[in-house]
């Protein structure tokens, strides 16, 4: 491909921003995109209200600790399983850019659907395509001009404050708040204030900031320039059909290439690149360059993909796309991860028990020929229901003495308990040795935990 350019058209000679006004093109792809994006955004504004398990189906509570996923509670506790998670989603990302590029930032990316699936087309219902935005801003302020900018920018506030909302939906949870709602603002002063903010930023972002997001504040697109190789399935332009490029004149032989250098592909670019310059680190493959330029194509009778999914090797070599080694590493990576992290899910306890011997306390010897360690526990219930629960001793030679008894743990909380575990001392064989006590509920284990036991011995 050729050389990157860094001549993008954000930025002008007196480094002031240019304002991107991109061509409105619905081709094929384009019509494919806004389907996808209507299959993600119903999910998204509906998930943190869907109830499943008594749960709501996603949160991230940062504040208190809670994590919701599917219905799942994940607790602190269950911390390592987040670091697997991650570490699992990090290998998925470099093997997904690896393949596809960037595809995500056109497809997926909230940020790119709500910017050009909801925010760009009000601006187009309101103040039409890209010439007549231009030359809306361009003109004096008049009475029209003013009632098409209030009522886009109103819009765009109250889609925000939806945003911010939903947003709030997924950290704190739907039924706080619908709780901030409903109940009087000095009830929930610092909900409100945080919707406000939430609002404001969103607003922002999709008003003002726009494609900086994708192509200054984003890291990922700096990611992308060390992840994709030759192999990489990018948005690219064939050179080797496309040079060299020129205008059609019936009065004079077409030029050589199928470029007929109609400026299409920069005009439809949302982050304003050219690419027939190369991959850059702007592109964020939505694709919107090759519906415009199919369209010239078929328009020209030639044959369409001049602009398309293509790796470097199969524009500079005429090779079929290739699947390299480092590939197969990222998916075996990838599958041991995944695999790991499947596996302790299914083996995680739905109470997680902690027990430990009380901090500065030896053994106890006692009159009637045994010995006892004092233990504190503490258990976390991950369910959605309350549980009554029981410990038991496998060791039949062992009793549990209560100072505090078990009883219930409600759903997502978690409940101390102090207790004696006591043993024969005639049977007591070495100083220090293991035991496992049982969480039962309804005559089921539903947890394990592990503990010592000290004593002289016999």
């Amino acid at each position: 491909m050729l050389p990157p350019s860094n001549s993008h058209q954000m930025v002008s000679g007196t480094n002031k921003r240019v304002w991107i006004y991109p061509k409105l093109i619905k081709g094929k792809l384009y019509q494919y995109r806004s389907l996808v994006s209507y299959f993600l955004l119903i999910p998204l504004f509906l998930s943190p209200f869907i109830k499943f398990r008594g749960e709501q189906l996603f949160l991230f509570n940062i504040l208190e600790r809670k994590f919701v996923i599917l219905g799942v509670i994940f607790m602190p506790q269950d911390f390592y399983l987040f670091v697997l998670a991650t570490l699992g989603f990090i290998v998925f990302v470099v093997l997904f850019t690896s393949l596809f590029g960037r595809v995500w930032c056109g497809w997926a990316c909230p940020q790119t659907i709500f910017m050009e699936m909801v925010f760009r087309k009000i601006e187009y219902w309101i103040e039409g395509d890209a010439k007549k935005q231009r030359e809306l801003n361009a003109s004096p302020l008049t009475s029209a001009k003013f009632f098409k900018k209030a009522s886009k920018h109103l819009i765009f506030a109250l889609i925000s404050f939806l945003i911010a909302n939903v947003f709030l939906a997924y950290i704190i949870g739907s039924d706080e708040l619908l709780k901030i709602i409903s109940e009087p603002i000095s009830n929930h002063l610092y909900g409100f204030i945080s919707i406000g903010v939430f609002t404001a930023i969103f607003y922002m972002v999709f008003a003002y900031v726009r494609e900086l997001v994708c192509t200054v504040i984003c890291p990922y697109g700096r990611l992308q320039e060390v992840l994709i190789d030759r192999k990489t399935l990018v948005v690219a332009y064939d050179y080797s059909r496309g040079e060299p490029r020129g205008h059609i004149n019936k009065n004079f032989p077409e030029p050589a290439g199928d470029c007929v250098d109609c400026n299409l592909c920069v005009d439809v670019c949302p982050t304003g690149i050219d690419i027939r310059q190369g991959t850059q680190m702007e592109c964020i493959n939505c694709t919107a360059c090759i519906d415009a330029c199919d369209m010239v194509m078929a328009k020209t009778h030639r044959p369409l993909r001049l602009i398309g999914f293509m790796s470097e090797e199969e524009v500079a070599e005429n090779k079929k796309p290739s699947i390299g080694k480092r590939i197969y590493g990222y998916a075996a990576i990838l599958t041991l991860l995944f695999g790991t992290l499947t596996f302790l899910l299914i083996t995680r306890s739905d109470v997680g028990a902690t027990i430990l011997r009380a901090g500065g306390t030896l053994y106890q010897l006692r009159d009637d020929g045994t010995v006892s360690n004092l233990y504190n526990a503490e258990l976390i219930n991950k369910t959605s229901e309350t549980v009554k629960f029981s410990m038991v001793m496998p060791d039949k030679d062992t009793k549990i003495e209560y100072i505090s008894a078990p009883g219930l743990i409600k759903k997502g909380e978690s409940v101390k308990l102090t207790f004696f575990l006591i043993r024969p001392q005639n049977l007591v064989k070495e100083y220090k040795s293991k035991l496992i006590l049982e969480i039962q509920s309804q005559g089921k284990v539903i947890s394990q935990a592990k503990t010592t036991f000290i004593a002289p011995p016999n």
